[in-house]
């Protein structure tokens, strides 16, 4: 009986250790994260969501004034920094004079039109440059307070995960030394990809150019004079505020140009299937999508007024977090405009109901985007074009009509355009009658659909989910303690160095000095001999 007993004990015993062996190799690692408040931080949180759900420990820097950005949450600790950073109060005014702006050129003539344009692009700089001069505000604060630089310190934290649309993070994971993941599309020096990657100007169009990557020879021209300056306008935006906290903590020996670019990994917000082919690097990663969860039900009322629609189905309408309320002049031309649709509409507004909106439009003051993208009867999307809204209208396949308001919103769009799965309206010029137009036109063009369907397909079809690849690479990082190995080392070199403008003027030189050697010795041996000899000739 005892054999029998210990038999079956060796018996248990291996079937447990076999299922142990099955189970994946769980470890918790400290995370650091550093986020950009607003919807920057809905793609942090769904990150967060995910590494606390494989037991790593998470800490939040966020400003005591923090618009999004929960001091309280069961996912992750927060360490509150003294400074204000004003990003809401900030980013509401921007807007508002931007819009106002874009909405004073439509009556003006070409060459008022034209200063609107500048004075606009000047707001969009000044702005700017107010808000990273108040960030910096606060991390000199952040630095300059030894008591929490210290509890830092103390935390041993396995790695710093970041969004460089500021330099917060990127700095204070230099000071800590320890490893660097960004979380990123669009930073404070310009997009990501092209500050990290080869991007050939002949292909890879600079983002505030709007052109694809088959340029005529103007078209490149164009591309060359926006990426100038584009280069010109981040540097009045960030290194006025930004190069003297690196050269105070770092050392004036440190190549500030450089500084920013030494992560381990860059997680891009974008991927090949939204982006126009061009070189990549091997610590760049691409979680496009990242964000893209299968539906969940709708609210009963929702579900209720959607399926009522019918075979026409639903346009939905929301233009992000920032711009909850347009004009009331121009909310009544979009309302004019989905009034003479068949379709149902559901339209996320704050402002003043607009006098003419018709019987088939639902106004609410917050939509379930990505659940009501996924349901079968959602024909149009109108949207400004954020990237989260854009690659969930991927993922899902719906076509788009664009109205683009600002920051990177033009690009995204116009790559959807490109891709022939959306329709743009210039938003200064829009009336009712355009913007009727183009919402017909994508729903009886089948084509546009169908464009947006193959892009889902394509998205779709990956080895790994994207989400999974991000966990994973931030994993990645804490077991290897970094990922040196992947950091290219242009990473390290200026501008001149990367070029090889100083190798080029070295053999120039070279050759101009050979040049004028050969020349000199030509002109000494022709004068010994010909003229030399003529003189003594005569």
């Amino acid at each position: 009986m005892s054999l029998i007993g210990v038999t079956m004990s060796k018996s248990h015993m291996i079937t447990f250790t076999l299922l142990l062996i099955q189970l994946p190799c769980v470890f918790g690692g400290k995370i650091l994260v550093f986020p950009l408040d607003g919807s920057h931080w809905l793609n942090m949180k769904g990150i967060i969501e995910e590494l606390y759900a494989k037991g790593h420990e998470i800490s939040v820097v966020r400003p005591s004034d923090s618009w999004y950005i929960t001091e309280k949450s069961p996912l992750y600790n927060s360490v509150n920094l003294l400074g204000q950073d004003g990003f809401k109060d900030h980013f509401e005014s921007f807007v508002s004079l931007q819009l106002e702006m874009r909405l004073q050129g439509r009556s003006l003539s070409l060459l008022p039109r034209i200063w609107n344009a500048i004075q606009n692009q000047m707001l969009v700089v000044s702005q700017f440059a107010r808000f990273h001069k108040l960030h910096c505000e606060t991390i000199v604060e952040m630095f300059e307070n030894k008591t929490q630089m210290q509890s830092f310190h103390n935390a041993k934290y396995d790695v710093v995960l970041t969004d460089l649309g500021i330099g917060g993070g990127a700095l204070l994971a230099r000071h800590l030394n320890v490893p660097l993941v960004y979380n990123v599309r669009w930073t404070f020096q310009g997009e990501a990809h092209d500050l990290i990657a080869p991007s050939p100007l002949s292909y890879s169009p600079f983002l505030a150019a709007r052109l694809t990557d088959k340029m005529t020879f103007q078209q490149r021209i164009i591309n060359v004079l926006a990426y100038i300056m584009g280069s010109v306008t981040t540097w009045f935006i960030s290194e006025p505020h930004y190069k003297p906290i690196v050269k105070r903590y770092f050392g004036s020996d440190v190549d500030y140009s450089t500084f920013f670019l030494d992560a381990d990994i860059w997680l891009l917000r974008n991927n090949f299937i939204f982006e126009f082919p061009r070189p990549t690097m091997p610590n760049l990663v691409y979680i496009s999508g990242f964000q893209c969860k299968p539906p969940q039900q709708l609210p009963v009322d929702l579900e209720e007024f959607v399926q009522s629609s019918g075979d026409h189905g639903v346009v939905m309408m929301t233009l992000g977090t920032l711009v909850a309320k347009l004009p009331l002049d121009v909310t009544e031309e979009i309302a004019a405009a989905f009034a003479q649709l068949p379709q149902k509409v559901v339209w996320r507004y704050l402002g003043q109901k607009p006098a003419n909106l018709g019987n088939n439009t639902l106004l609410v003051d917050w939509l379930p985007q990505n659940d009501l993208l996924a349901h079968p009867k959602t024909r149009v999307f109108v949207t400004h074009g954020g990237i989260n809204g854009v690659q969930e209208a991927i993922y899902h396949g719906v076509p788009i009509v664009g109205l683009p308001l600002f920051f990177d919103q033009h690009d995204n769009l116009n790559k959807i355009q490109a891709k022939r799965g959306a329709i743009n309206v210039d938003f200064a010029a829009l009336d009712r009658h355009i913007f009727a137009d183009a919402l017909v036109t994508v729903l009886q063009n089948t084509s546009y659909r169908e464009n947006m369907q193959r892009l889902s397909r394509l998205q779709r079809d990956q080895p790994m989910k994207p989400m999974d690849q991000a966990v994973f690479w931030i994993e990645y990082v804490i077991r290897h303690k970094g990922a040196g190995h992947l950091k290219a080392q242009s990473n390290k070199m200026s501008s001149i160095v990367y070029h090889s403008v100083d190798v080029i003027v070295a053999l120039l030189t070279i050759v101009l000095l050979v040049i004028f050697t050969c020349l000199y010795i030509l002109r000494v041996m022709y004068r010994t001999c010909f003229v030399g000899k003529k003189v003594k000739h005569e």
